[in-house]
């Protein structure tokens, strides 16, 4: 098992920047695809962006193709998020699955959770 904890959200205005991090405990971090997701009124799990462990190639949702990095070392997954809008509000989670996931974007591929952390962006 792995156990997974976001920080880094809150509240910022539209053209802002945030940082989320995730800190992952248990297991061995490096043999687990990584992906973020948000929960928004209209979609529950919105794929955001995904690494695979055995490659440095990200994948992103086209809604933040640009605006949002995703990163990783030993221990800890990131998402830089800039250039905010309104419409990326929601509630970020960072996911884990055993690697190789087949379709890194699709939520179901994905074992271990965290609890989520808020991210608001202001107009």
């Amino acid at each position: 098992q792995v156990q997974l904890r976001e920080s880094g959200g809150g509240l910022v205005q539209t053209g802002g920047s945030l940082r989320l991090s995730c800190t992952a405990s248990g297991r061995t971090f490096s043999v687990y695809d990584m992906g973020w997701f948000r929960r928004t009124h209209e979609k529950e799990r919105d794929f955001v962006a995904a690494l695979r462990a055995s490659s440095p190639r990200p994948y992103y949702a086209e809604s933040v193709k640009g605006r949002f990095t995703i990163s990783r070392d030993n221990a800890n997954l990131y998402l830089q998020m800039n250039s905010l809008k309104p419409e990326d509000t929601a509630v970020y989670y960072c996911a884990a699955g055993p690697a190789p996931t087949l379709r890194p974007s699709d939520s179901r591929e994905y074992d271990y959770w965290g609890q989520g952390t808020q991210v608001s962006v202001s107009s």
